[in-house]
């Protein structure tokens, strides 16, 4: 919603906020926040509030440390589980340099910049994500652990889904913060959930995804639980996904769908996949930036493993749903809810346009299961596979100077150095399984 300044501190006012968080996200994607008074208010409004930007991972060099936070009046929000006395709200922030211009390691920035580029071609880019998490025990100190009582499955209801009254907790919360909540259920896995909100343009839709992780974790905690967005928290089970369901619209209308293609998609639809799959293994590093993200990224549990798309398989890395019209969508599943949506959606966009541009043609549909296809039949019908670890999509990602240029070069070297440390800090460690494996054996 539009706000004006005077309109905000008049809120401010009425509804007796004392506290205001000004958030932003790292390039890692976790949210941060300069918290502020409410008597410094009007300064923070007049784009005055400063951080040290040398103090977070990747930012800026000690030397250029100072930075600003202007707060997008779009985004204030006040939070409905805080106190209702001295209330708290927040603003999710762009930051900028001393001298007025955008920081270019600022990953709303970078979605902001390719958004423009849609827009100059008379594109909107509306996403819609489906965002999954586990509910865990904590212990006696309130650290998270990995247990949980519960054996609930797909669409089960209490008592056998225990998680059922913080979910219900959570929907109310995010509907009374502006949330549309399409629906809520229990996952695949025990402790599993999932919560999806309607589609909306793309910058709406990653401050969305941020406020909702934040949400999910507070209401979490108020139930004594621990919510996770971690991508495979436990072996044997299902991990956590979080599928972009994307669309293009011009002029009011849906120009991936096409009545007469008999998959109902247009030529632009058609080119906007086949640019993400030109680009998708250097994407990952992006979409699945963990070390944890590609123990899901493996066969046998509902994650896509394979570079091919499909109308009616489940198994392929794009899905096209079955509404067609103006709902007509393409849904990429591989990304994981650990991601920075910032950066996984500028890629997504990115990607899809640099397709139509050069009007690229995707590889047929693969309309069976490729998990039961023999490796002779993928090679034979032209299918590949994602990056199998971390050190596999660092590689793929340095190889593709498009996705670089997209994220700029402060992003790109920061993120990819980052990355290098967490797979050498991996690579180092001797794990419970080696032991198990080895010890005795050796």
């Amino acid at each position: 919603m539009k706000y004006t300044k005077q309109e905000i501190l008049e809120m401010i006012d009425e509804e007796d906020v004392e506290f205001i968080r000004m958030q932003f996200t790292d390039i890692s994607g976790s949210m941060k926040n300069v918290a502020i008074t409410s008597s410094q208010l009007k300064k923070a409004l007049d784009n005055q509030c400063m951080f040290d930007g040398s103090a977070i991972d990747g930012f800026t060099r000690i030397e250029e440390s100072d930075m600003y936070l202007y707060p997008d009046l779009s985004t204030f929000t006040i939070f409905p589980w805080r106190p209702q006395q001295g209330k708290v709200a927040r603003f999710i922030c762009d930051i900028y340099r001393p001298d007025g211009t955008p920081f270019e390691g600022d990953p709303r920035y970078v979605l902001k910049k390719v958004v423009k580029e849609a827009e100059a071609l008379g594109y909107t880019f509306h996403v819609g994500p489906e965002c999954e998490f586990f509910l865990f025990h904590t212990d006696d100190y309130g650290n998270p652990t990995t247990v949980t009582h519960e054996k609930g499955g797909y669409f089960d209801l209490g008592p056998i889904d225990m998680g059922e009254n913080a979910r219900r907790d959570m929907v109310l919360n995010l509907e009374s913060m502006g949330f549309e909540i399409l629906a809520s259920h229990h996952e695949a896995a025990p402790a599993q959930q999932e919560i999806d909100f309607k589609y909306d343009d793309a910058l709406a839709t990653a401050d969305n995804i941020m406020t909702f992780k934040l949400t999910i974790k507070s209401i979490a905690k108020r139930h004594g639980l621990h919510a996770t967005f971690m991508p495979k928290p436990k072996s044997g089970i299902n991990g956590s996904g979080m599928h972009i369901n994307m669309s293009l619209q011009k002029e009011g209308r849906n120009v991936f769908w096409d009545e007469k293609d008999k998959n109902g998609l247009s030529k632009e639809a058609y080119s906007f996949m086949a640019g993400i799959m030109k680009h998708i293994k250097g994407m990952t590093i992006i979409t699945n930036p963990l070390v944890n993200s590609y123990k899901r990224l493996v066969p046998g549990y509902d994650a896509p493993v394979y570079i091919a798309w499909s109308a009616s398989s489940k198994s392929p890395l794009i899905r096209i749903p079955s509404p067609r019209g103006e709902s007509t969508k393409i849904e990429l599943r591989c990304p994981d809810p650990a991601a920075n949506p910032y950066l996984v959606l500028a890629l997504c966009l990115a990607a899809g346009l640099d397709g139509i541009k050069n009007q690229l043609t995707p590889p047929p549909s693969v309309d069976r299961n490729i998990f039961e296809m023999t490796n002779e039949e993928r090679k034979a019908a032209g299918i590949e596979n994602l990056p199998e670890n971390l050190c596999d999509a660092i590689e793929k990602f340095e190889e593709d100077e498009f996705l670089k240029n997209v994220l700029g070069e402060h992003i790109a070297k920061n993120f990819i150095n980052a990355k290098k440390r967490e797979w050498q800090d991996y690579r180092t460690q001797v794990t419970n399984w080696e032991l198990e494996q080895y010890l005795n054996k050796y």
